[in-house]
């Protein structure tokens, strides 16, 4: 008798949760997660067939290595309830990586505070609703990998970005103090801090200002979206057992701490 989907990936294959998974970085890091051989949980933020089947097209995926999990992180108990069942359901989590943010910029004189609470929202209150079911399974387990994305401005600011960057700067407190609480069951909590990256966000930036932001930059480019997600994949394999609560920067010498 053949195997079902379900039995094949409890038994065959670890499990990875990512969090905004469609996006430049979050699409590089599903990439390399089925080419490694796990099962991908990625959500989104809607459910949205024709946009799951356009990815999936478009980037050469196999949507049986997934199963695509809508959740609005705005609303915490739903959210968590969805999380919760998709964990019931594979048994194990094996990897999180959290990639899910927004920006709404503005001078802090003139941020209103829709603008702030939405960011902080989103960027940082909704890695509790994320993290927390996930950690519990993690800490019965005895095992896991977490690595949560934050950024270059969460390290150094950024004018017009105190919303963004105080949770950027938040997600890397968050995963210091959940690194000690996992440790002793062999869970391993980091950040990866990427620097500009070639996404279809950033490239939509005019060409005059992309320009001077390079010349920021000591290698005089931007970093490419399989960058961040290959030190991603470095923090979830076996050979990062021992690194913990560390923040590794992808920038290109843009800022060094």
């Amino acid at each position: 008798m053949s195997k079902t989907t379900s039995q094949l990936n409890k038994s065959d294959k670890k499990v990875a949760l990512v969090t905004g998974a469609l996006g430049g970085i979050g699409t590089a890091i599903c990439e390399k997660l089925v080419a490694s051989d796990y099962h991908v949980i990625a959500t989104l933020s809607e459910d949205d067939p024709e946009r799951i089947k356009k990815w999936c097209s478009d980037n050469g995926l196999d949507s049986d290595n997934f199963e695509f999990l809508a959740v609005d992180l705005s609303n915490h108990e739903t959210a968590m309830a969805a999380i919760q069942q998709t964990i019931d359901k594979y048994d194990s989590i094996y990897a999180l990586i959290n990639g899910a943010g927004i920006t709404s910029d503005s001078s802090f004189k003139k941020m209103s505070f829709t603008q702030w609470k939405e960011v902080i929202d989103t960027n940082l209150t909704s890695l509790y609703t994320i993290v927390h079911p996930v950690f519990l399974k993690m800490l019965e387990q005895k095992t896991g990998r977490i690595v949560n994305i934050s950024s270059i401005n969460g390290l150094r600011g950024q004018y017009g970005q105190t919303n963004y960057c105080a949770a950027k700067a938040g997600i890397i407190g968050f995963t210091k103090a959940l690194a000690y609480e996992g440790a002793a069951s062999l869970i391993t909590a980091n950040v990866v801090a990427p620097g500009y990256t070639h996404t279809p966000m950033v490239e939509s930036v005019p060409e005059k200002i992309m320009d001077k932001i390079k010349e920021t930059i000591p290698m005089n480019r931007l970093a490419n979206a399989n960058e961040i997600a290959a030190a991603c994949m470095y923090l979830i394999s076996d050979e990062a057992i021992f690194v913990t609560g560390e923040t590794i920067s992808v920038n290109g010498g843009q800022y060094m701490s």
